[in-house]
């Protein structure tokens, strides 16, 4: 069982990551469905690597997975991200909404 200070310090690294922009955007992409970095590039017009940067710091935070489909990677929300009423995420320490 984890004490309320783990639970503030898996919070705070969950914030770090979710303080730049292109994390945040990404996230909120995978709102609505899981896409592939073709997919993602296309609506976010980023350089391939930086892209892929960004999923891969998003997924040590365990907040999206990756599942091979074909040649590609499909991402998704990880399944303890709930997405809640709206365009709002449940982290567990608190809900990020989007406007």
């Amino acid at each position: 069982m984890q004490n309320s200070t783990n639970l503030s310090i898996d919070c705070v690294d969950k914030l770090k990551v979710l303080g730049d922009e292109t994390r945040l955007a990404v996230l909120q992409l995978l709102i609505d469905s899981p896409k592939r970095v073709g997919e993602m590039n296309a609506i976010l017009h980023l350089e391939q690597s930086l892209l892929s940067h960004h999923l891969q710091v998003l997924r040590r935070a365990k907040l999206v997975v990756r599942e091979r489909d074909g040649k590609a990677f499909l991402y998704r929300l990880a399944p303890q991200v709930e997405v809640a009423t709206g365009k709002a995420l449940n982290l567990g320490c608190c809900v990020l909404s989007f406007n």
